[in-house]
């Protein structure tokens, strides 16, 4: 039976003042099961460089390619190793509604300080239909709606949001429509993220984004502070472009997976169906890496090009 009674000790209002979310990384060991020392430390390094919240189990987090044990364990250990000092937001999304109930109450369970929910994709539905599974899982505890049209082929349009805004736990949302579709929901008084690292100086600075959820955080998180708290910065924004154009050149995480990687701070293992950059990308990060700077970036190994070989895919695990 659903339980209404979800409680969290997390306001909303803390949820909505996060300027610096990292969607985080989940590392493998050679059998296909999470590298939790690997893991630890990423978080650690995150938690160093004053990001203020980690989305769990999200795309980057590579969430579609767990089960639900695995998602929810993972979400449990990072609220019981790292919840006093980071938010832990669980992807608990689904384009099931049953199954996003189920996942948010179970993540609620463990701790997490608020869920992130996506509309249901492939099996699309209605805009009514959005807003009525948007409107089951919102009494699970505070809650971030994610817009990303590009991978789950449908908008959230506007009114789908303004239908729900008024909801208690509702905190924001992660939006990659645009700053134009930004601007509009800070007009109206909603909280925004950026959902696009290459927008999001621009957004926060010019359009009135609260902050990021951001993919190039996992490498440079302290650069990544600089860009959302230190007001407008063209130089370091545009300082960053080649690495955050290099991250997008193939669909997130295989650009992700392939730097850490090259970096040392993860092993270089891939659940399929991903794989990593082809060489001359790779050549080209070590390049990126020198031209920013090592030590902006996460870790303490030299970076350098790894072989093809060097490289385990795994179709089973």
């Amino acid at each position: 039976m659903r339980s209404f009674e979800v409680k969290n000790r997390t306001s909303v209002d803390a949820i909505k003042s996060l300027r610096l979310i990292t969607a985080v990384k989940t590392p493998y060991l050679p059998d296909g099961r999470f590298d939790l020392v690997a893991y630890d430390s990423l978080i650690n390094l995150q938690i160093a460089a004053g990001v203020e919240g980690v989305i769990v189990g999200g795309t980057t987090g590579e969430g579609h390619l767990m089960s639900w044990d695995e998602h929810i364990m993972l979400i449990g250990h990072t609220v019981n190793c790292f919840g006093t000092s980071i938010k832990v937001i669980g992807n608990t999304g689904s384009n099931s509604t049953r199954e996003a109930i189920h996942a948010s109450e179970q993540g609620f369970a463990v701790g997490m300080h608020a869920a992130l929910h996506i509309n249901p994709y492939y099996g699309k539905t209605s805009m009514q239909g959005l807003v009525s599974h948007f409107s089951s899982v919102l009494p699970m505890g505070p809650t971030i709606i994610y817009n990303v049209p590009s991978r789950t082929g449908q908008d959230i349009p506007p009114p789908v949001i303004h239908s729900i805004a008024q909801d208690p736990n509702f905190a924001g949302i992660k939006e990659c429509a645009g700053n134009e579709r930004i601007k509009g929901y800070v007009d109206g008084g909603i909280t925004i993220w950026s959902g696009n690292d290459d927008e999001c100086h621009d957004s926060r600075w010019r359009y009135g984004a609260t902050g990021v959820v951001s993919v190039s955080s996992n490498l440079v998180p302290g650069l990544m502070r600089t860009l959302m708290f230190r007001g407008v910065d063209a130089v370091l924004n545009s300082k960053l472009m080649p690495l955050i154009e290099w991250l997008f050149c193939e669909p997130n995480p295989i650009g992700l997976n392939t730097a850490l990687a090259q970096l040392g701070v993860v092993r270089p293992i891939f659940r399929k169906p991903y794989s990593p950059l082809p060489l001359e990308k790779r050549v080209e990060f070590v390049n990126i890496v020198k031209a920013i700077g090592r030590e902006h970036f996460v870790g303490e190994k030299d970076v350098r090009v790894l072989e093809d070989d060097e490289f385990i895919c795994l179709d089973r695990y």
